[in-house]
């Protein structure tokens, strides 16, 4: 028993040792646009090419139950960036700044001595954007920031690098040789055509240019022997582009990849299978910095997860869905087992983001359905009025697709979470489903856009859209 705790302990110190010693870790976080939670061979895909997303995960540790708060992106990014959840950001809908009194992590690390940089997609608004030292325009751009960081003196550095793959629309040639339709992995949720196949392949070779920009950044920092200090985390701000999975809350929406490497301090090839969420990422850079958790931050340090990944993780991950393209209010609490949805707005087909909605896996589906070719789970994606509460075994049903609220045997389940999830939105003042209804700016079905007018459509003005 003793050696345990001094072996705990002992770990422990490991792990915070850099602040003792002044040798503080670089944070590096590298995240992608869209991208899909499993869509990496260290994830098991077995056709998508990835191999420095791959030696990180064997060079350090990675995540296989990790979510999101929403599957957004501006929302997402000031949420992980700010460690609250999105309706408790002040910036929960698409295209919302950070209010002027929101704090991002850089602030503290910044005031703790770290040299602070940001890097192509921001979108987090003007009070987000003076919250770091430097910004640069592409990842070409990261040896200059580096030399920043030399020039500044023996800092610690913290660089967000935010990704614009594998953001819509595609062009071919974002990687070379490209990936084979014939070899592409059709979801459940979508029609397995030529068309649908070429658009999956498409946004696979997204993530292979990704991949190949994260080996540059990589190779930059062993080549200045800055490597093995730093901290490299990857992970995603929502689910694929694809219907049924950006915008929603089911495990295609808010899963994602999360791979922490710090060769330093974190053993090579770990796994954590417990549940994480991305609202604990910034008190980690922040307790890994040597600081006190900012009391804004509602998340918990991973430091205990990366000491020693068999650790249970968390006992419930929440999400949430607000304006995005199309208005919703949704909320979701998950175990490792059961999820539970709350859907507040029926009256209409879910709202899809426009990207989504306009894309040809869509209008596969869509034309499909017109002559009754879609089989039972490709058909929910239309269903109107929708269900008030959805409620999934993810154990026998990872797809989502067969509703159990009104299973006997599962009743007690579904009601603990439905309480959990009620006290979850009062601790966090969370606003009610009435509070508003936003106007759609697309058409649900079609994808079309009949007006550009962004913000929502409440008495205290309308935000200015991101440019």
């Amino acid at each position: 028993m003793l050696y345990s705790l001094i072996r705990h302990l002992f770990l422990v110190a490991l792990l915070i040792s850099p602040v003792l010693a002044d040798d503080r870790p670089n944070i590096l976080v590298v995240i992608g646009d869209d991208i899909g939670w499993k869509d990496y061979g260290c994830y098991g895909h077995p056709s998508i090419r990835t191999p420095n997303i791959d030696a990180l995960a064997a060079a350090g540790l990675k995540f296989t139950n990790a979510f999101l708060t929403t599957s957004s992106c501006s929302p997402s990014r000031i949420s992980i960036l700010s460690g609250r959840y999105p309706h408790q950001t002040g910036a929960e809908d698409l295209h919302m700044p950070l209010p002027a009194d929101g704090v991002l992590v850089s602030t503290p690390l910044k005031k703790s001595g770290y040299f602070t940089g940001h890097m192509l997609k921001t979108h987090y608004g003007p009070n987000g954007m003076k919250q770091f030292d430097w910004y640069g325009k592409s990842v070409g751009q990261f040896p200059a920031f580096l030399d920043r960081v030399a020039a500044s003196g023996e800092r610690p550095f913290f660089m967000w690098v935010g990704f614009r793959d594998a953001h819509r629309p595609y062009k071919a040639g974002a990687l070379k040789p490209p990936h084979d339709p014939a070899r592409v992995v059709v979801p459940p949720y979508l029609l397995d055509t030529t068309s649908t196949r070429r658009d999956l392949a498409m946004y696979y070779d997204e993530i292979g240019r990704m991949d190949k920009d994260i080996g540059g950044m990589v190779a930059e920092l062993k080549k200045r022997g800055q490597l093995d200090n730093t901290l490299i985390v990857f992970l995603g701000d929502n689910g694929e582009p694809f219907p049924r999975a950006k915008g929603t809350v089911y495990d295609s929406g808010i899963g994602t990849p999360m791979v922490i490497c710090w060769p330093k301090r974190i053993a090579a090839g770990g796994v954590h299978q417990g549940l994480a969420s991305v609202i604990d990422l910034a008190p980690t850079f922040t307790d890994l910095a040597g600081l006190d958790q900012p009391p804004t931050m509602v998340g918990r340090s991973l430091v205990p997860v990366l000491e020693d990944p068999s650790r249970r993780g968390r006992e419930y991950i929440f999400a949430e869905r607000n304006w995005h393209n199309a208005d919703e209010h949704i909320r979701c609490v998950r175990t490792r087992t059961h999820k539970l949805i709350v859907n507040a707005y029926l009256d209409k087909p879910f709202g899809h983001p426009a990207d989504c909605s306009r894309c040809p896996s869509w209008q596969a589906l869509v034309k499909a359905k017109s002559s009754g070719r879609l089989n039972a789970d490709q058909l929910q994606v239309f269903r109107t009025p929708r269900p008030g509460v959805e409620f999934f075994d993810t154990r026998t049903d990872p797809g989502e697709f067969r509703n159990l609220v009104d299973d006997p045997n599962l009743s007690g389940t579904r009601r603990r979470l439905e309480e959990v999830l009620r006290d979850w939105q009062k601790q966090t003042s969370d606003f009610p489903a009435n509070r508003r209804r936003r106007a759609d700016n697309v058409d649900r079905v079609t994808g079309v856009k009949f007006t550009r007018k962004i913000g929502p459509q409440v008495e205290e003005g309308e935000p200015k859209p991101l440019r």
